[in-house]
């Protein structure tokens, strides 16, 4: 056995003599922690602040985390009686103030930033006579969740001060990404280290060409050797006629037979393109964005954008909608609750360009141009997130009885 086997060699289990090791509030359980090696992967090499100069990898999480914390997050009755619980402190948390030093949109953007890269989010549930009055977010590695022999999770915590804390699921929010145990969310960081490192090594090329590669526009070629007057006669006029954004396109006189001739733009330049242009489809695929919303020129800022917003909303936010909506419901409602009250994302906010073809739409659903009606007045009114309207007379156009036309012949009185 070999000095390196005898490092990495389990021990029998005496989970109290394991060795262990913290650093930057960061604990792992001996050499052969997964946690440990992600750490040496990522942790000193940069880690997110490394992605985060990957302005690819930046636009994305700012189209994401910003565009679901300025949506409102509301709490709502189930049933025709659509109204928001506001005397619910669940609401109160998540609309008006999650903490003492947060607004709504921080806590979110902050917690959705750590889903995206991490794979996982946190935040302690303070709670006063059995009510959620604050939630106070973790930062990176300092929450190891386990599921317990009761089937529940159990989360060790590491304070400020560096000391150790166990709590139970009712004390902590936790929001996870795709998993593969159902504990713990996947992180799309580590899962695409390689992505990001080619993509940090093809900026470094990039800068090398600037700093040492050669920048000259073309040549001046003569057919014979200049003498030294006028080689710098040549020069110093070079320097100051011709360079400068202020002389461009200006004739050159050459002198001696002097022909002059540009650089063309070789295949190796637009290799290089290529290869960045590739490295930022490669993070667009990994969060799910429209390449165009990158700024990325791959269509007209017109209908197809608009269509590409669309696609953006209903399959890339949505599913992280849904992940937060029933996160905060199993962490900020009782079992009673359950069946009364639901957290929502209005994601129409983001759609408000759309909202001519909503008209349209509902205005068809109602009946409206000779059409068969197929909702109600109330059903519309559910679909914009309104609460239903009891003294409506009309619930579809022409049909005061509140009732959806049906093509099947009335039963006399």
């Amino acid at each position: 056995m070999n000095f390196l086997d005898k490092l990495m060699r389990r021990k029998e289990p005496q989970a109290e003599s394991r060795p262990r090791a913290a650093l930057a509030g960061e604990v792992f359980n001996g050499l052969d922690d997964p946690e440990l090696l992600d750490y040496i992967r990522t942790g000193l090499n940069g880690g997110e602040s490394a992605m985060l100069r990957n302005t690819a990898a930046l636009r994305c999480l700012t189209l994401l985390c910003n565009g679901l914390a300025m949506l409102p997050t509301n709490l709502y009755y189930y049933g025709d009686d659509k109204r928001i619980a506001r005397e619910h402190p669940g609401h109160k948390l998540l609309r008006i103030k999650p903490n003492p030093w947060q607004t709504p949109m921080e806590f979110k953007s902050q917690m959705h930033m750590q889903l995206e890269t991490e794979g996982n989010a946190y935040a302690r549930i303070i709670r006063a006579a059995g009510r959620p009055i604050h939630l106070i977010p973790f930062e990176k590695g300092k929450v190891n969740p386990k599921l317990g022999s009761n089937w529940r999770m159990q989360y060790r915590c590491t304070t400020e001060n560096g000391g150790q804390i166990t709590l139970d699921q009712d004390e902590i929010l936790h929001v996870r990404d795709l998993s593969l145990d159902g504990v713990k969310g996947i992180s799309r960081s580590n899962q695409s280290y390689e992505v990001f490192e080619l993509a940090q090594n093809v900026q470094k090329a990039a800068a090398n060409v600037f700093k040492t590669g050669v920048m000259a526009g073309g040549a001046i070629e003569v057919p014979n050797a200049l003498s030294e007057a006028a080689y710098q006669r040549m020069r110093q006029s070079l320097a100051a006629g011709y360079s400068g954004s202020e002389n461009i396109n200006k004739w050159m006189i050459t002198e001696e037979g002097a022909t002059a001739k540009p650089f063309a733009s070789t295949a190796k330049d637009g290799q290089q393109i290529e290869n960045r242009n590739h490295q930022i489809e490669e993070v667009a695929r990994l969060y799910g964005v429209p390449r165009p919303l990158l700024m990325m020129d791959d269509t007209s800022w017109g209908s197809g954008i608009e269509q590409l917003a669309i696609f953006f909303v209903q399959y890339t936010l949505a599913p992280r909608f849904v992940a937060w909506e029933q996160a905060l419901a199993r962490s900020l409602l009782t079992d009673s609750q359950l069946d009364r009250l639901y957290f929502k994302f209005n994601e129409r906010a983001l759609m408000r360009g759309t909202l001519k073809d909503q008209a349209d739409y509902f205005a068809k659903a109602l009946g409206a141009g000779g059409h068969q009606p197929w909702h109600t007045a109330n059903e519309v009114r559910d679909l914009a997130e309104y609460p239903a309207d009891p003294n409506a007379k009309f619930n579809t156009l022409g049909d005061p009885s509140g009732k959806k036309a049906s093509n099947e012949p009335q039963k006399p009185a």
